[in-house]
């Protein structure tokens, strides 16, 4: 069978196969160009989310190390407690007190220079040898945080823990100095549980389209937290982190990027290493955020296939209108092919020129215009779409931040706002050589509030305390909680009889009100003042709580000033 040469067809049919075929060819080149480039940014983007989440989660378990370390310092530097004796009932009260302010401290006590245990919270492990205990080793020498373990001797003393893993603890530990010599070391095991919620808070909440998932790994590359209680199950299942998801060699951290995992899913994976905020807290931990690729990439697929049927539906219509073109189409054609090949190429200002031949070829040139116009439409509602999302993602790093700033109860500062004050209070101090003083303020006997009338009163009391601290003080002066029922005033311009002059206002004035429920309620206070450019706020801080511990001991309701 002799099949007829092209050129054989009526000039009618030649045009329509020639420009069906260019008008198809250009259509499908474009939607695949502007499918691929949305495809790449929305990818990116993607792996850009996974990997604010996996930073902002490393950012909090960083600064969470570092509060836990610096509480065993602050512990081991109670050194008008320590020379009251290891077990004496100061002692005692203080590392309970620090308990209840840090709930997932699972223990806290201290050993004497031979490792024997001479106080703890619960009396748990009075009397034992630790000795031999990492903690306690290199606790002597300074401050620790060990990594990551499970609990040996605590294991059968404490509850059971609802998610039913075993209990695995974070050790902090400081040495306790009496002058140049070290009497014992202050430990504190921080309860794992802490990762999980920290974990939990950052993870986006699980939908249809969006299944993120946060883990934990250590220096080796062992896994060390999974969410749902999977961490044991997937250890020995022998997950590690992902090749894909390691650093190389002299680099910094990877980028977002597709690895297999354990299960043998694909996962777009993007991985954030804890910064340590302190020597001792540099346990190499790494966080690493996943996300399945049918979830992680769906929208991407979802904008290619519509672009591609956009693309042919256009392509369809103009195959449609070349039929009918008959004479002096060469011309227009050209002019086409060389815009729609202006277009494929990304050239600016590139753009369908309008047919003057016929009537046909103008109708043809207006549609393949309306088709660019809509594929570049399609592309900027995709990155408007983008846009808002990044804006949307930064709103709530905000929100996260101020709410990690601030403390729920009581709207004042917490002490991760109350830190960069200090510090800018410190320097100002410094600069312009004016004083500055804080005051340690602390509810008395508010353990026995809660006990006696529940802690919906406590919580009102500390509220109470909250308002009666904002009304009494300046501008100028902050005031934050520190944790419990233990509040600090930073009063700039103020040297310690004028601090011993507010706290006093202050102590007289919560003496005077009468709650309803709890009747009236005493606090004490302590004050310390700069002493010089050397001064530091860990040390303003540390004299102030001696002479709140001061305050309290001559029978409390009264304000002592450092010694």
């Amino acid at each position: 069978m002799n099949w007829p040469r092209f050129s054989d067809y009526s000039l009618r049919t030649q045009m329509a196969l020639v420009f069906a075929g260019l008008v198809v060819g250009v259509s499908v080149v474009l939607s695949l160009v502007f499918g691929e480039l949305l495809k790449r940014r929305i990818e990116q983007d993607v792996g850009a989310a996974l990997k604010v989440v996996a930073e902002n989660a490393a950012q909090l378990l960083a600064t969470g190390l570092l509060e836990r370390s610096r509480e065993a310092e602050v512990l081991a530097a109670a050194e008008v407690v320590w020379k009251q004796g290891l077990d004496s009932p100061e002692a005692h009260h203080m590392l309970v007190r620090s308990q209840a302010m840090q709930p997932h401290s699972a223990w806290i006590g201290v050993a004497d220079a031979q490792g024997v245990v001479r106080t703890a919270t619960g009396g748990l492990l009075e009397g034992s040898n630790v000795a031999s205990r990492p903690w306690f080793r290199e606790g002597l020498q300074g401050t620790y945080v060990g990594d990551v373990h499970p609990a040996v001797l605590l294991e059968r003393l404490l509850a059971p823990l609802p998610s039913g893993e075993g209990h695995r603890f974070v050790d902090f530990a400081a040495p306790v100095r009496l002058g140049p010599t070290t009497v014992g070391v202050v430990a504190i095991h921080g309860s794992w549980e802490w990762t999980r919620e920290v974990m939990e808070s950052m993870t986006p909440p699980r939908t249809d389209s969006r299944a993120v998932e946060l883990f934990v790994f250590d220096r080796q590359g062992q896994l060390i937290y999974a969410p749902g209680g999977r961490t044991r199950a997937l250890q020995e299942a022998g997950q590690r982190l992902p090749v894909e998801a390691r650093p190389p060699a002299e680099a910094g951290a990877p980028r977002p990027s597709v690895a297999q995992w354990q299960d043998g899913r694909q996962y777009l994976t993007a991985t954030a290493a804890l910064k340590p905020r302190s020597r001792a807290s540099d346990l190499g931990w790494r966080v690493v955020a996943r996300e399945p690729v049918e979830l992680a990439f769906a929208e991407a697929r979802h904008t290619v296939r519509k672009a591609l049927a956009l693309g042919l539906a256009a392509a369809l219509l103009a195959s449609g209108l070349a039929w009918v073109v008959a004479r002096r189409l060469s011309e227009d054609l050209y002019a086409l092919a060389d815009a729609a090949s202006a277009i494929e190429s990304g050239k600016p200002g590139g753009h369908i020129p309008q047919a003057r031949s016929s009537r046909e070829v103008r109708t043809l040139a207006t549609a393949l215009d309306r088709m660019t116009n809509r594929l570049l439409a399609a592309r900027e509602a995709m990155e408007e779409k983008v846009r808002l999302r990044t804006l949307e993602l930064e709103s709530a790093n905000r929100a996260l931040d101020l709410q990690a700033r601030t403390d729920a109860l009581t709207g004042l500062l917490n002490r991760r706002g109350f830190e960069p004050q200090m510090a800018f209070a410190l320097a100002l101090a410094r600069r312009t050589r004016r004083p500055l003083s804080v005051v340690a303020v602390d509810v008395d006997h508010f353990k026995r509030v809660n006990d006696t009338y529940g802690h919906e009163a406590g919580d009102e009391v500390l509220r109470q305390l909250a308002r009666a601290l904002e009304l009494r003080l300046r501008h100028s002066d902050v005031v934050a909680r520190l944790g419990g029922e233990e509040f600090v005033l930073l009063l700039p311009d103020t040297g310690l009889d004028g601090a011993r002059t507010i706290a006093q206002a202050v102590l007289t004035a919560m003496a005077e009100r009468e709650d309803p429920v709890v009747g009236r309620i005493t606090v004490s206070a302590g004050v310390a003042t700069m002493h010089g450019a050397d001064d530091t706020g860990m040390d303003m801080l540390r004299r102030s709580d001696a002479a709140l511990y001061e305050a309290k001991r001559q029978g409390r309701n009264r304000v002592c000033t450092e010694a």
